[in-house]
């Protein structure tokens, strides 16, 4: 109904697709059950799938069907890029020792420090409490539930200050890119999890619900605080490392199985050797992710804090300092960033 010709005839249809639900593993009693009789189109008829897949000509004057994209809009896709450097500038594809060299300082903590800070880390770690006692050793299904959650700060950031940049005609100091870079690397994360986990009905219906109430708690938090909503996010990010961490160590045990069955968007995503990538390179290259996301986000805190939001400045001096050399940081890090972080290893 959904994918096989794209006939979306009513409300419900249209609801179920753009949740992520098909036909294909939707059961009919449940569609029945939610049905809405209003139609989507104004005609009774539905839409032509020849509107977007045949050759018949449109004239417009038919309410019925879509109207065609360019071809230079239909042609053109963004191919997702990583965050980290390393597997960017990357020749040969990654090994399972080329992943647990990566830097990510796993013990990494940034004290609370502002009332602010304070409040940011209790939010998180309250978080933490319903997902330990619900997912308990169950880490890929965590892993989905978390990157749900990941998923969206980036997006509402980004946002945020796209609206903020456009009412007042001025540049964005350069976070939108890094803030819907992160998104997409989350996004990345999610899709990744989900062809592993195969999340069942009711587990899709739970990442709905939560996705749609934790979208709209931060998007009010981040227009009343965002300091304190960047700093919810590192927080968060450093609750990943110690997840992820946890989901290395049993599979390492042996608890659970260091499968090759690996997605080939993630072999590709993150360049790993297709012929010896296990769920333990995974988890690797995940959270090393995770790393930068933390740093980022403090980062972003802390500059709000010090009233220095534009990262043009910085970035001209990072390249300037790399002419001969490759760039050692990314996603908008200073090179003095540590000094004005109190950290606690």
């Amino acid at each position: 109904m959904f994918r096989s010709g794209l006939r979306i005839t009513t409300c419900t249809q249209r609801v179920l697709y753009n949740a992520g639900y098909y036909q294909s593993n939707l059961p009919q009693s449940f569609i029945k059950s939610f049905a809405i009789n209003t139609r989507y189109f104004t005609s009774s008829q539905p839409m032509r799938s020849s509107a977007i897949y045949g050759s018949t000509p449109i004239t417009g004057k038919d309410s019925n069907v879509l109207n065609q994209i360019p071809e230079e809009l239909l042609l053109y896709t963004h191919h997702p890029k990583p965050v980290r450097h390393e597997i960017l500038e990357s020749n040969a594809p990654l090994k399972t020792k080329d992943l647990e060299n990566l830097d990510v300082k796993v013990g990494l903590h940034r004290e609370p420090v502002t009332w602010s800070d304070k409040l940011a880390f209790k939010i998180v770690k309250l978080l933490r409490v319903p997902s330990d006692w619900f997912f308990k050793k169950k880490y890929v299904h965590r892993a989905v539930m978390l990157e749900t959650v990941a998923a969206v700060p980036g997006m509402v950031g980004g946002t945020i200050r796209h609206l903020r940049s456009l009412r007042k005609l001025q540049h964005d100091g350069g976070w939108i890119d890094h803030l819907l870079h992160e998104a997409e690397n989350e996004r990345m994360h999610l899709m990744t999890w989900m062809r592993i986990s195969k999340p069942k009905m009711w587990e899709r219906g739970l990442i709905t619900i939560v996705q749609g109430v934790f979208y709209n708690a931060f998007f009010a938090l981040y227009l009343l605080s965002p300091k304190t909503a960047h700093r919810v996010v590192g927080y968060l990010e450093e609750e990943a490392i110690v997840s992820y961490t946890s989901f290395l160590k049993e599979i390492e045990n042996g608890h659970i199985e260091n499968t090759k069955n690996i997605p080939d968007l993630a072999i590709d995503y993150w360049h790993l050797d297709k012929d010896t990538a296990t769920l333990k390179d995974l988890v690797l290259a995940v959270r090393a992710d995770e790393a930068t996301h933390r740093d980022t986000n403090h980062h972003f805190a802390d500059r709000i804090i010090l009233g220095n939001e534009d990262l043009r400045d910085d970035i001209k001096r990072i390249f300037d300092k790399s002419e001969s050399k490759k760039v050692k940081k990314i996603a908008g890090l200073s090179q003095d960033a540590s000094e004005k972080w109190k950290w606690n290893h």
